[in-house]
């Protein structure tokens, strides 16, 4: 018998499993949402249940279940067994694997694979627009915090590189936008997967390159191992170029996410205050640096 609240499941579990199921345990790791592994059966599930702030996320449900659909169909994330119509919930298959890990032999070769399936990936109806995401998110972030003023500022410098890294795209792809170390698992099977994909949209490939880079701190060594298995031809001036100005671009949206988690009440810790502040130098610094 599962110790768990009977409200973790849903009430119309019968739209996805022929037996009521229980819950195993709680997924830790996720930001944004609450998962739980469920036994249904034979079967073993993955229930994702949705933040309560998605719409102060700019998340579009919609986008992500096309995403899913294109990504189940081509063997790239866990297999999807329902997408709640009002978007409050989603049940996936459970892969059996680990974490992902940049220093396993073959990692990043086998990362880049994972990115050129992904980046190629039919088209869904949903385009990643900088200025739209960083708009939404300013609705969000509580003005009277200590880190409002320093943000603006950088909002102020960002606003360069954003024409800068579109002068030097290839065009857009379907990108999933978040693949952070929770979002990746390395299969018993040998695959690597990719889950969450509620931040997938068209955008260009090098946003999600610039994601890997800073979320994992790729050393030159391994950023250069990346974008060379990734491109399947040798890196050039302009691959680089393209890519620091992602980075800023990265950065920029990424402390923009944390500071409208620490507005809403979400992580309203000192430790994020803290990561808000520190990302908002590192990427002053970054984009300095750039400038020259």
């Amino acid at each position: 018998m599962s110790v768990f609240s009977p409200d973790i499941i849903p009430p119309d579990w019968q739209r996805w499993s022929a037996t009521r199921p229980s819950v195993i345990k709680p997924l830790t790791g996720g930001l944004t949402n609450r998962s739980f592994l469920l036994q249904a059966g034979g079967d073993q599930l993955v229930l994702r249940r949705n933040s309560a702030i998605s719409a102060a996320l700019d998340l579009n449900r919609v986008a992500e279940y096309q995403a899913l659909l294109h990504a189940d169909n081509a063997g790239l994330c866990a297999p999807l067994i329902y997408c709640d119509p009002e978007h409050q919930y989603l049940v996936t298959r459970f892969i059996d694997g680990g974490g992902w890990s940049k220093s396993g032999a073959g990692a990043l070769p086998q990362l880049a694979q994972l990115l050129r399936g992904i980046h190629a990936l039919p088209a869904i109806d949903a385009q990643l627009d900088i200025e739209d995401k960083a708009a939404s998110y300013w609705c969000s972030i509580d003005n009277r915090a200590d880190f409002y003023a320093p943000l603006r500022t950088l909002d102020k410098k960002v606003q360069r590189h954003i024409p800068a890294a579109r002068e030097l795209s290839a065009g857009i792809c379907l990108c999933h936008n978040d693949l952070l170390a929770t979002n990746l698992i390395a299969a018993a099977d040998g695959n690597l997967y990719a889950i969450d994909w509620e931040y997938a949209a068209m955008g260009d490939p090098f946003y999600e390159l610039a994601l890997i880079v800073i979320e994992y701190a790729l050393d030159q060594r391994q950023q250069q191992l990346l974008l060379a298995k990734y491109l399947d031809r040798p890196t050039t001036s302009v691959d680089w170029q393209r890519l620091d100005h992602w980075r800023v671009i990265y950065g920029y949206l990424s402390v923009l996410w944390y500071a409208v988690q620490w507005s809403r009440g979400s992580m309203r810790q000192p430790a994020i205050a803290g990561k808000i502040t520190n990302t908002i130098r590192d990427v002053t610094e970054l984009s300095f640096a750039i400038d020259g």
